[in-house]
């Protein structure tokens, strides 16, 4: 298993835009940030753990995960996500 491969491709102070790509069995580590995110599945699948609930999302899929929950995801199948966080994640820069 590896890290995700992440991409920034837009952000200003109030909102960035995210690609993360995944190969099977890669995992997004749990964890929690102020703020708020929105997961887009552009492709793949993907077992996504929000708040203590579990649910498998694929391809066309969008949630909304909200400011300080806890959240992780085990890739399924190879795939793609774009997140949206608002405001920016500046820890990404």
């Amino acid at each position: 298993m590896a890290d995700p491969v992440r991409t920034i491709l837009a952000h200003s102070p109030e909102l960035m835009v995210v690609s993360f790509v995944f190969e099977k069995g890669d995992e997004g580590a749990p964890h929690s940030h102020p703020h708020v995110q929105s997961t887009y599945v552009k492709s793949g699948r993907f077992a996504f753990h929000v708040a203590g609930e579990t649910r498998e999302v694929g391809p066309g899929d969008s949630f909304v995960i909200p400011s300080n929950a806890v959240h992780g995801c085990t890739c399924l199948a190879a795939g793609e996500l774009i997140d949206n966080f608002t405001p920016r994640r500046d820890d990404f820069l």
